[in-house]
């Protein structure tokens, strides 16, 4: 638990809770797709409750872990956007219903919250009893950041997945949806699993891979484990609202995904000389702030130069 009592541990999973019983529980009780309206509120609600707790750890610790904090949140929320790209990926390849989504996103960050409090106790239990696997966290980032920018499309190839195969070979599927539903059964009462299934599968399988990814990012910034899964599950839990934002407008963020990709082999090479070269967390939070400022700018710059040459 670092150096923070347990106590403090069960404070924020209360508070966690109650966010997410506000946002599925209250306000979502009903799986439905989001206005854009609902989803931004929402987004920028959760963004701001992220930022405010960032000025609570200011308060109550000081201005250095509040400075990791704040990096680890935007790598996070950076990579979560990323991520976000391959949900669309997963829902156009599987033909999901819109009706749908909710549900499969609600489940996948459930998970991904889960997942990522263990990868963070085992990535801190590593750390601290074997120094060198710090290498081995700076070489996935690099590798990572460098696969990235050299990849011209994402590809999804559910086929390949050694979970879907396994699902496969235990359950038995159907080969159409019935509403939201992971199971339905047939006219003679047997239980089928249903394609959305798969598409869970699929969405929580991304999740573990990204998880892979920025954990080790992460520790690069700070080694308290407090700090990592906070910043990690602020980032997560406005990942459902942030898809209803962006899922219409992800065309028109053409150089996010390489600027992402530059901050993975920044993150990576900070974190594998870190014993030569001590670069200052304000120093990082600093060029991460800037190189996402210059990909979105592009980005946007792209996206009017192709509206006026459209028009």
């Amino acid at each position: 638990m670092g150096d923070h009592s347990a106590a403090v541990w069960l404070g924020f999973s209360g508070l966690v809770l109650a966010l997410l019983v506000l946002d599925l529980g209250v306000l979502n009780r009903r799986s439905h797709v989001l206005s854009f309206k609902e989803a931004l509120s929402w987004s920028l609600g959760l963004i701001a409750f992220a930022l405010l707790f960032g000025l609570f750890i200011l308060w109550r610790e000081g201005t250095q872990p509040a400075l990791e904090y704040y990096t680890g949140y935007l790598i996070e929320l950076s990579l979560s956007v990323d991520n976000l790209f391959v949900f669309i990926l997963i829902f156009s390849y599987f033909g999901v219903p819109a009706e749908a989504q909710p549900k499969v996103l609600k489940w996948g960050i459930l998970g991904a919250i889960v997942m990522r409090l263990i990868m963070i106790g085992l990535g801190a239990l590593l750390l601290e009893r074997f120094e060198w696997i710090i290498y081995v966290f700076g070489g996935i980032l690099i590798i990572t950041g460098i696969r990235m920018m050299t990849q011209k499309e994402e590809r999804i190839e559910p086929e390949k997945n050694p979970i879907v195969r396994l699902a496969r070979r235990i359950l038995p599927f159907t080969n159409s949806y019935d509403g939201a539903n992971f199971f339905t059964r047939s006219g003679t009462g047997r239980l089928y699993a249903t394609p959305l299934l798969l598409v869970l599968l699929v969405v929580e399988w991304s999740d573990l891979v990204f998880a892979i990814d920025s954990i080790p990012a992460i520790f690069a910034i700070t080694r308290d484990p407090f700090l990592v899964y906070s910043s990690n599950v602020f980032a997560i839990l406005g990942l459902r609202a942030l898809f209803f934002v962006l899922a219409g407008m992800m065309d028109k963020f053409a150089y996010l995904k390489p600027g992402v990709a530059l901050i993975l082999v920044f993150v990576g090479l900070k974190m594998t000389l870190s014993h030569w070269v001590h670069l200052p967390t304000l120093a990082s939070l600093a060029v991460i702030m800037i190189t996402l400022a210059v990909a979105v700018g592009l980005s946007i710059r792209r996206s009017a130069r192709e509206a006026r040459l459209a028009a």
